[in-house]
């Protein structure tokens, strides 16, 4: 979901943003442009077919124009995937 917010009105999602955007980095915020990602109910990667344990994470770009920044929110209690039983040994959680 796309949100252009330079001159109109923000919408709580796009203020909640700027205000954790100020809380964590100590510094003003004002955003011009915010896209969220949702990945919703996501099986870890090599037990695609087992949708008993999934997960539901966000990714949220944001930018005033001259900074930008990423969220990246999970669920309630983290990332629960049991990484030690899947098939690949390199499991990253989050970007690069």
């Amino acid at each position: 979901q796309e949100f252009l917010t330079l001159n109109t009105a923000k919408p709580p999602f796009v203020r909640d943003v700027e205000e954790k955007v100020r809380r964590y980095l100590r510094s003003s915020y004002s955003a011009v442009w915010t896209l969220k990602i949702t990945w919703e109910k996501a099986p870890a990667y090599t037990a695609r077919t087992d949708t008993r344990r999934t997960i539901t994470y966000q990714a949220i770009l944001t930018t005033d124009g001259f900074r930008s920044y990423i969220l990246a929110l999970y669920q309630d209690g983290g990332m629960q995937w049991d990484y030690t039983k899947l098939a690949a040994t390199n499991v990253l959680i989050g970007y690069t």
